[in-house]
């Protein structure tokens, strides 16, 4: 998917979401298939349809593939299947996809579940060390990285927010904005992992150091969870339930080379730079028109860079941007209202999709932002791979 592409779907939306528990539990070892059936069970449930009215599947890749998931569901007959392979920006990609098959009379409706057993199974680290070239780029960092101590995705990224710490003066207690950020819209989340377990700045400053300069805190939860949504067309949704919340516009870019970081000319442009203006110019909207925003935030840093990177701010101005609670339910520009995967769970980005609707739908609750009518949400995968979709009531 090199470049990317940009489509309006302005007939697309999605109508159903299901999300399971999500967990740091020894007691509970769940399996990766366990997890995204009930995510989908409670997805079509969700929106008032029956499990024979699927034809359309978009499995997580490397997790569960189709015909397993579907074999299981119990889906007689399937019309459109397909894989994004983007790692973490995989799920916002696939909400393309599935606008253009729904739209394109390739499938009525398209399932997209999205479950892992991340921390009750094999851990990051753990998968490319063992099975490097099942990972996008993880040829690179087994004959590259590893060897030279850079084993895990922390010490991975930490080369990008280092690098603007040094260009552009972003200051450690930015990054910490940022999860205190995640961490108190956590508290008013139910489902969050981190729920109940406040976090102060003097808190992050005082986590142990991973990989400079990058804190314990700055790092995602490795969790067990699943979740999932429903896409169909405006004309089908009229007969379901649901609030129906439509796609404006959704797109997916790589940076040059995508397998690899140091080698960059430009080692801030990721795929979001160049997928953010098309998608925002076929929606017609401007970043300044967003409501709320769902960052994909892997790492603090993260979300800092895809704020930027997306056009909310210029480059450089990141750092200054998230300070003061701008971030914050109540602030210009809310984020990660659920918690994020640095405080809900991290269920590869599908759970910022499911936030998104609600917020939407207006069923989020305490942590509800106000009037909201337009999201935008974000995906981050492999060593820069972006994708954005925005969302409207």
């Amino acid at each position: 998917m090199a470049g990317g592409c940009a489509q309006v779907t302005a007939s697309a939306c999605i109508v159903g979401i299901g999300e399971t528990r999500y967990a740091r539990d020894k007691a509970w070892s769940p399996t990766t298939l366990a997890l995204n059936l009930e995510a989908s069970v409670r997805a079509i449930d969700d929106a008032g349809l029956r499990v024979h009215d699927i034809d359309g599947l978009m499995p997580f890749p490397g997790l569960s593939c189709a015909e397993e998931v579907a074999a299981n569901l119990g889906i007689s007959e399937l019309a459109f299947t397909s894989t994004v392979h983007m790692g973490g920006a995989s799920p916002v990609a696939s909400l393309l996809h599935a606008s253009l098959a729904v739209t394109s009379g390739a499938a009525k409706h398209v399932l997209l579940p999205s479950g892992w057993a991340g921390y009750s199974g094999a851990r990051a680290r753990q998968t490319v060390a063992t099975d490097a070239q099942s990972v996008p780029g993880g040829a690179i960092a087994r004959d590259y990285y590893i060897p030279y101590g850079l084993t895990a995705p922390p010490q991975w990224y930490a080369l990008l927010a280092r690098r603007h710490m040094a260009e552009y003066g972003t200051r450690p207690e930015q990054l910490g904005a940022v999860a205190v950020a995640m961490r108190r819209h956590a508290q008013a989340n139910p489902n969050a992992v981190m729920r109940g377990r406040g976090m102060k700045l003097e808190d992050y400053l005082a986590s142990p150091m991973i990989a400079d300069p990058y804190r314990l805190l700055d790092c995602c939860l490795e969790t067990d969870g699943g979740a999932a949504v429903v896409v169909t067309t405006e004309e089908r949704a009229r007969d379901l339930p649901r609030h129906p919340v439509r796609i404006l516009a959704a797109a997916a870019g790589q940076p040059y080379p995508a397998d690899e970081i140091v080698g960059r000319k430009d080692l801030f442009r990721i795929g979001l730079t160049s997928a953010a203006p098309r998608a925002f110019g076929q929606a017609g909207v401007r970043p300044a028109d967003a409501d709320f925003a769902q960052i994909y935030d892997c790492f603090t840093f993260e979300v800092l860079q895809q704020i930027e990177e997306a056009g909310f701010c210029k480059r450089g101005e990141g750092g200054s941007f998230v300070e003061g609670g701008r971030i914050e339910l109540g602030g210009d520009l809310p984020v990660n209202t659920h918690g994020g995967l640095l405080s809900e769970a991290h269920v590869v980005g599908m759970n910022h999709v499911v936030e998104a609707v609600r917020q939407l739908r207006r069923e989020a609750g305490e942590r509800q932002v106000a009037n909201a009518e337009l999201g935008v949400v974000t995906g981050f995968g492999d060593f820069g791979d972006g994708s954005i979709v925005i969302l409207a009531r």
